[in-house]
């Protein structure tokens, strides 16, 4: 099983890409369980609720790879977690560095900032988004972890993601359902 995170700034295109090439490949994708606890909050959240919401996201990645698919693509991590703990609060709960450290990711897609900021009642910093994936890819970089930056518009996002994973895994392309990718292409 290739388990691929999907990472990076507020509205850059995560929850769709993991999506889609969940579908052209005919795999699993684990959602982005922030927004669900987030919408179900009846009060301002807090780091505590970061750290429910970094365990959640961890128990949802395992109930998912026990199907074991042959390509696991999780919307957000753990690194999302840290980050936005360390600029919402200035530190990170070791629960979450913990949880972070245990990654065991083959490979990390970071989005780039390059599609139009969509506002939504959850998205806190539109004005921040080069700071953002700048802290994204110093993270990636430091820890040494396998990564690629994705960028591109609409279908062209998802051929770009698609050509990643088949540089990085060789098998990849066996895997993928052409005729699913077509519907993409403009």
């Amino acid at each position: 099983m290739y388990k691929i995170s999907i990472t990076g700034p507020e509205s850059t295109g995560k929850s769709w890409l993991a999506e889609n090439l969940a579908y052209v490949f005919d795999g699993e994708w684990v959602r982005e369980y922030a927004r669900e606890y987030l919408e179900n909050l009846q009060r301002p959240y807090n780091v505590d609720d970061i750290v429910i919401i970094a365990r959640q996201q961890r128990q949802n990645e395992y109930k998912l790879a026990a199907k074991n698919p042959h390509f696991l693509f999780c919307d957000t991590d753990m690194l999302v977690c840290k980050i936005w703990c360390e600029v919402k609060y200035g530190f990170c709960p070791q629960q979450i560095l913990d949880l972070y450290m245990e990654d065991d990711y083959q490979l990390y897609l970071l989005m780039n900032i390059d599609l139009p900021w969509v506002n939504d009642p959850l998205r806190e910093h539109p004005h921040m988004r080069h700071q953002l994936f700048e802290l994204y890819l110093n993270a990636l970089i430091k820890d040494q972890k396998p990564f690629e930056v994705i960028s591109g518009l609409n279908g062209q996002r998802l051929t770009n993601a698609v050509q990643a994973l088949i540089r990085h895994f060789g098998d990849a392309s066996n895997f993928l359902l052409p005729q699913r990718l077509d519907a993409y292409k403009y």
